[in-house]
């Protein structure tokens, strides 16, 4: 039996179930993992600047491709604590990540020894699995087993806590036979898909709700077959943004409370059935449950069992795989469609695309200083289908989901559930070096872009090329639009006089001068017709120099972005800007 350092066998069993990119930060009490990762070979690492951006990229990474797995790695204490946020954002997007940290010596742990703390116990509530090894001989099971949850049921992280000295230890260990265990998920029966698919029948005016899980299955094909079989119109959640084109005639526009589209709640409020694939009735989907609601029939099927019945009780559910469901759905529909059981649903359908090519918001401005609405109109223009967007939280996010475009599923990378500042940067590396050859824009406002800047740095060590358009407006924007509840501007301005940077009009932190110091490439437009050829450029550059590529645009200081804070009926429009001259949004671009 070969013999080997448990750090050695750790790396082993990574290479066998497919990982080939980690990113982390190296350090005494995890040198001895680095050091076995160095001689295996098979594994690229990507050095971070911070081990929370480490984290996000692993994310980014995941999130790119089914099948990849992302992997931190990181030393002793700060360094698990600093992935905490990166797991919360991992589990609350059931988003698969391996988590790998270094630990004082066993006999110490619990001796307030340099940097010993009980990551484990802090990493719980956050993840699937936390475990500290103290056997070496458990290292391979334990790892085994953190691929296992990983992938079964519900995706999600796993940390591994590994002491130096078990690190160190020479175990016995064959990797040439080393075999995965099954993943489980649980699969709809045929019953349960005859009886949700005769639901959807029975109704008039019946949705779809395509969540996050639609896309963890691969199962957007299947999606859009179920949807034109049955002749249903699909809401895709911001998760699911990407599950069905923007341009499919099916596409009924996203429902909530912040992104969200006008045509999308105008025609879920005249729906009467919702059928939910893999979503969680997140509440800024539904805004207020009794408005959601009301005078409608809800089936929902979810990967995990315990997420059904856990926002509200639906009339039916099931507990299955999306892409399992979904391929008894559309056996089911061909079934009924042959027997003549489905009904004709193209007036509904028409119904939905006239309020889709009439209810939109204005974008086409051209005030000086930039108008936000202007900015997304022109990304429409210069990023085609192929594009990967990724972005975190703020008015950034918010109206880019309003007014952007997508087609393609794992095209929309967004942080949903924890929004973490800061997140931004390091996914879309991640996203970048799972798919080197994409057009990957990244989408932040300039707080977010200031969290985990450094991590510009590794795009330009690692030749890791995307666009990162930077909407500028010197504000905390989101925080400043909640603030008017309270009657309060408070703490939210970033706006200060640069003595290094004049040019930068009293906005504070120049942005091009810390890009370019950072090794990367930057563009300040100011002029709306400016905007389209900066992007263009930026893609130019993005991939010629492989470096990020920031493209920043000065904003008016302030700019409310439609939204509501109760119910999807009360979205408040800013009528000044929604009924102003001018045209609907870009044209949506046919599918290439």
């Amino acid at each position: 039996m070969p013999r080997m350092t448990a750090a050695r066998a750790a790396v082993e069993i990574l290479k066998r179930e497919g990982v080939t990119h980690a990113f982390g930060v190296p350090g005494a009490a995890i040198n001895p993992f680095y050091a076995a990762l160095k001689a295996a070979g098979g594994v690229q690492h990507t050095l971070a600047r911070h081990v929370e951006g480490a984290s996000h990229m692993a994310e980014g990474y995941t999130r790119a491709h089914r099948g990849n797995i992302g992997v931190c790695v990181g030393t002793s204490g700060p360094a698990g604590t600093d992935m905490i946020t990166g797991l919360y954002s991992a589990i609350g997007d059931s988003v698969p990540i391996l988590c790998i940290t270094g630990q004082a010596p066993t006999a110490v742990i619990h001796k307030e020894d340099f940097q010993a703390v009980d990551i484990a116990s802090i990493a719980r509530p956050v993840t699937k699995a936390a475990t500290t090894v103290l056997e070496a001989a458990q290292v391979p099971g334990v790892v085994q087993q953190a691929f296992h949850l990983m992938r079964s049921g519900r995706p999600g992280p796993v940390l591994v806590d590994l002491p130096l000295d078990v690190q160190q230890t020479e175990i016995e260990f064959d990797p040439e036979t080393y075999q995965p265990l099954p993943v489980y998920r649980p699969v709809a029966s045929r019953a349960q898909a005859e009886k949700a698919v005769r639901m959807l029948a029975a109704s008039e005016r019946p949705l779809i709700v395509a969540g996050g899980g639609v896309v963890s299955a691969d199962a957007s094909a299947l999606l859009v077959e179920f949807a034109e079989l049955t002749g249903t119109p699909v809401v895709p959640t911001l998760m699911g943004w990407g599950t069905i084109a923007d341009d499919h005639e099916l596409n009924a526009g996203m429902v909530g409370l912040q992104t969200s589209h006008r045509y999308g709640n105008a025609t879920f409020l005249e729906s009467d059935f919702v059928l939910g694939i893999g979503n969680r009735w997140a509440n800024r989907h539904t805004g207020r449950l009794d408005v959601y609601r009301a005078g409608r029939t809800f089936v929902h099927v979810d990967i995990e069992p315990t997420q059904i019945g856990k926002i509200f009780a639906p009339d039916y559910g099931i507990a299955s795989d999306a892409g399992a469901a979904l391929a008894l759905f559309v056996e089911v529909a061909k079934e009924l469609r042959a027997a003549g059981e489905l009904p004709d649903r193209s007036a509904w359908v028409a119904a939905a695309r006239g309020r889709k090519a009439t209810l939109h918001r204005r974008t086409h401005f051209d005030d000086v200083p930039l108008k936000p609405q202007r900015v997304y109109e022109e990304m429409n223009r210069a990023f085609g289908p192929e594009t990967r967007y990724v972005s975190t939280i703020g008015l950034s996010q918010i109206a880019g989901a309003q007014m952007l475009h997508v087609y393609r599923p794992r095209h929309w990378i967004n942080c949903g559930q924890a929004g973490p500042l800061g997140w931004t940067i390091p996914a879309a590396l991640g996203v970048a070096t799972a798919d080197p050859e994409a057009s990957v824009v990244a989408l932040s406002g300039d707080y977010d872009f200031q969290f985990m800047l450094e991590e510009l740095a590794v795009g330009a060590q690692h030749r890791i090329g995307y666009v990162h358009v930077l909407v500028n407006n010197a504000y905390l924007g989101l925080i400043r639009q909640a603030q008017r509840a309270f009657d309060m501007d408070f703490q939210v301005n970033l706006e200060f006089e640069n003595i290094n940077s004049p040019e930068t009009g009293g906005y504070g932190v120049d942005h091009v001068k810390v890009a370019e110091g950072l090794g990367c490439r930057a563009l300040r437009v100011t002029e709306p017709d400016a905007l389209l050829p900066a992007f263009q450029e930026a893609k130019k550059l993005a991939a010629e120099l492989r470096v990020p590529v920031v493209v920043e645009a000065v904003l008016e200081r302030v700019t409310n972005i439609s939204m509501s804070s109760t119910d999807i009926a009360s979205v408040h429009e800013f009528e000044d800007l929604a009924t102003a001259p001018g045209h609907a949004p870009t044209e949506i671009l046919p599918l290439a």
